[in-house]
């Protein structure tokens, strides 16, 4: 599909049908980028999007342990005064 650019004030714009923005999900926001000289217009990713996936794979923290003591060690006892 070919579409003219449109004079916004000193830049330049064009339409996108809608068909094409129902296609592909776009809101009022879109993202673009500069790839292998093509300018990609996508759907705005939400921040944190996929944290809630990410977080449930990761499974319950139950089984967690520390990654060392967790008690006072030698250099503790030896180096700090209370």
């Amino acid at each position: 599909m070919k579409t003219d650019l449109i004079r916004i004030g000193n830049s330049r714009g064009i339409r996108i049908p809608k068909p094409l923005i129902e296609q592909v999900g776009l809101g009022d926001t879109v993202e673009l980028r500069v790839e292998n000289d093509r300018i990609i217009i996508a759907a705005e990713r939400r921040a944190r999007a996929s944290w809630e996936e990410a977080f449930r794979a990761a499974g319950s923290a139950d089984s967690d342990e520390l990654a060392g003591p967790s008690g006072p060690n030698k250099f503790d006892n030896r180096e700090w005064r209370w």
